[in-house]
């Protein structure tokens, strides 16, 4: 993985700058503010694959124990991105938001999480055996 610069920090806060900006935009036009119920969820989705990261023991050339704890992990984060991709929806099918505040939550949560999950990938340290 190539070494993440200043240039790789301009671009990703630009893109989470934009993705607030639309989600906080669907909220703030039509006077609503359920969808910022999206930017929780897309904030709290990498917790859980984080956590089982560092619970599962990597150090262990014998997997004997299993992955699960870090497929426990994968589903609850999973479970976090659908649900903030679902959450605008169902809240556009009970006409408590309007179609495109839905579409502007959508775009906005799914460029959130994808700057959180690229801060991760460019940042991440490599492990020495």
């Amino acid at each position: 993985m190539p070494t993440a610069g200043l240039k790789t920090i301009i671009a990703l806060s630009f893109v989470l700058a934009i993705g607030f900006l639309l989600v906080i935009l669907s909220c703030a036009l039509y006077k609503v503010y359920y969808p910022l119920l999206v930017v929780a969820t897309y904030v709290l989705a990498p917790i859980p694959n984080w956590i089982a990261g560092r619970c599962a023991n990597p150090d262990d050339f014998v997997e004997s124990a299993g992955n699960g704890i870090l497929d426990l992990g994968r589903f609850c984060t999973g479970f976090l991105v659908v649900m903030g991709i679902a959450l605008p929806a169902v809240l556009a099918h009970s006409a408590l938001i309007g179609i495109p505040a839905m579409i502007m939550c959508i775009i906005g949560g799914l460029l959130i999480y994808g700057t959180i999950i690229s801060f991760g990938m460019f940042f991440q340290e490599e492990q020495e055996f």
